[in-house]
């Protein structure tokens, strides 16, 4: 993302204008707009004109449209941010109080006013335009017949593609010697099968991510799975390479790193990112912080669990204590429609960091953002332990409410 104009008053009010250059700028964008901000940006509207003969021409002409938001829809696979609202400038097109929807698009500006901007979205627009090196992966996490071909980026994970292919599984049970002699070959011809189906389930592993990914640009390429499927995997794509002359992957095989999880599906990811070889190798990027962060509440949470609360209740009167750490926050909380609750979360976030702590938004489409909204997006670890946080008023006793704390164990389980 590039930062064309910035003009913030000292009420906090203002505008900045802003150039997308690749899909996850949509993201930030997305993080960036909220329900009655303002938004301007190039537009195509379907204009009929009639002619006095009663004949009517239609047709698609481009103008500048400037709407009061009042819907957002991201859609992470495609990339895409489109933006529903009313139009509050009129122009030759189109009449004020008409409704439409902008398609937020690459390499095109926009720009986004809004009536106050807070630390929290100044960062995101600071994070956004940081012209630093960025970390990618590349991921593949597979089990025979089944894969994952993942992108994973400082904010995002995006699922590329999943495939699917049967692959025959070997044949289960011991047998005698005369079991041997007459089955010698229908096992040889489903080996023969199995091998072919491994094959086939690698090549179109091979292909998507020849198509997928940019071996350049990316910092690590992880392969992932139960057993030796990863490694098979990678075997697979080094011959196939070196047959192919294939220079991209020839020249990248030091950034392929294989690890085992428990399963191949992309939940897997928490583990893959947490093991000793990928973690030494991502220390310094944002989710590899993230991911540790989340690994040391659930840690804290087993050895003192006064020292590591949830919700949005008890971590607002740890706050308020001065107790808190390390604060840890889902970005999904500031996109709430109520402007008191985002005002709410942003105040514990600079409370948390003019008292020494850390505070980190955590991305809501990343493995440890989802982790993190199952606790109800918000959580904390204390410096020092305090017992009464889940202590609710009489009311809330009465009508069954409070005492999060006690459903951890349920949490763990689902």
């Amino acid at each position: 993302m590039r930062l064309i104009k910035k003009s913030i008053e000292r009420d906090m009010s203002g505008l900045v204008t802003l150039y997308p250059e690749e899909p996850e700028d949509m993201w930030h964008a997305f993080n960036l707009i909220r329900p009655n901000d303002i938004v301007r940006a190039p537009a195509v509207r379907r204009v009929t004109t009639e002619s006095r003969t009663g004949s009517t021409n239609s047709q698609r002409v481009h103008t500048t449209l400037t709407v009061s938001v009042r819907k957002i829809d991201f859609d992470a696979q495609a990339g895409q941010l489109h933006i529903n609202g009313q139009v509050t400038e009129e122009n030759k097109i189109v009449s004020v109080g008409a409704f439409h929807t902008l398609d937020l698009e690459l390499h095109r500006n926009f720009t986004l006013i809004k009536s106050e901007w807070d630390s929290v979205t100044l960062g995101v627009v600071k994070e956004a335009c940081d012209a630093g090196e960025r970390a990618e992966i590349g991921a593949v996490v597979l089990q025979e017949g089944f894969a994952n071909v993942c992108f994973i980026t400082e904010y995002m994970t995006v699922l590329r593609q999943r495939i699917e292919v049967p692959v025959p599984r070997k044949r289960v049970g011991s047998t005698t010697s005369y079991e041997k002699v007459i089955f010698t070959l229908p096992i040889m011809c489903l080996l023969a099968k199995r091998d072919q189906g491994l094959q086939k389930f690698y090549d179109i592993v091979y292909q998507s991510i020849t198509r997928h990914f940019d071996f350049s640009a990316l910092k690590v390429i992880l392969l992932a799975s139960p057993g030796f499927v990863a490694d098979g995997l990678k075997d697979y794509i080094f011959l196939t390479a070196l047959q192919t002359d294939y220079k991209p992957i020839l020249h990248s095989k030091k950034k392929f790193v294989t690890v085992h999880c428990s399963t191949g599906h992309i939940h897997s990811l928490n583990e893959v990112l947490k093991s000793p070889e990928v973690a030494a190798t991502l220390a310094d990027t944002k989710f590899a912080k993230e991911t540790k962060a989340m690994e040391n509440f659930f840690e804290m949470m087993e050895k003192d669990e006064f020292r590591a609360w949830y919700g949005p209740k008890e971590v607002e009167r740890a706050v308020d204590k001065g107790a808190v750490g390390t604060l840890l926050v889902s970005n999904s909380l500031f996109r709430s429609n109520n402007v008191a609750e985002r005002r709410k979360y942003v105040r514990m976030v600079e409370e948390v960091r003019k008292g020494g702590g850390t505070s980190l938004v955590l991305s809501s489409i990343h493995e440890s953002g989802v982790r993190l909204d199952g606790l109800g997006g918000i959580a904390a670890i204390l410096t020092f332990p305090l017992h009464d946080l889940d202590e609710s008023d009489t009311e809330e006793e009465e009508t069954g409410g409070g005492d999060e704390k006690g459903k951890w164990e349920e949490k763990v389980a689902a």
